[in-house]
């Protein structure tokens, strides 16, 4: 999170991270709650609250990880405390189309594919090669580094150096990419 020389979240700041954030967190709190307007007043719940303890949040932490934890664990107590709705039996009665959850997945995963695109691109070019070479053409080491007439050592290092930089540009979206993996369902 950006902060200010006091590392209080400013007003500017926090209208930012509503802008920026408040609509993808209403598509992942849906995919939860199975309920707009549930998961926009658990979006706005986390806004407030976000902003009623801005003076004891830690700003160091990316701002779209914590969004996401809080949003999730709202989602949670959502569930939790309203069990009688099932998902089932909200499409029977045609309460919630199930083409409304397709497409917040849809939006959810194009910005994620996006973030991990821009991510790759940043890569210098020789590493961006080994890792897609890696990673979408499902090559191995070897394999990279006969194509290439490099090194093993160099294919892992260049690799090595690849999934660091994934890690570090794609640390906020972890835990979405995370609960996508286990709750879309097929």
């Amino acid at each position: 999170m950006e902060t200010t020389d006091t590392q209080i979240l400013s007003e500017a700041v926090f209208e930012k991270l509503f802008k920026e954030h408040f609509k993808s967190m209403c598509f992942f709190a849906q995919r939860y709650v199975k309920d707009f307007e549930a998961a926009r007043e658990i979006v706005q719940e986390v806004f407030v609250i976000l902003w009623e303890k801005r003076s004891t949040i830690d700003v160091s932490r990316p701002a779209r990880a914590y969004l996401g934890t809080s949003v999730y664990n709202r989602c949670l107590n959502f569930l939790r405390d309203n069990r009688k709705f099932n998902k089932d039996i909200l499409i029977a009665e045609h309460l919630f189309p199930e083409s409304a959850a397709e497409f917040s997945d849809f939006l959810v995963v194009e910005e994620i594919n996006k973030k991990i695109d821009e991510a790759i691109a940043e890569l210098p070019e020789k590493c961006r090669e080994v890792f897609v070479l890696n990673r979408f053409e499902h090559l191995k080491y070897q394999q990279i580094a006969e194509k290439l007439q490099i090194s093993v050592k160099t294919v892992e290092a260049q690799m090595s150096k690849a999934l660091s930089h994934m890690r570090l540009r794609l640390a906020e979206y972890i835990l979405v990419m995370i609960l996508l993996m286990f709750f879309i369902e097929k």
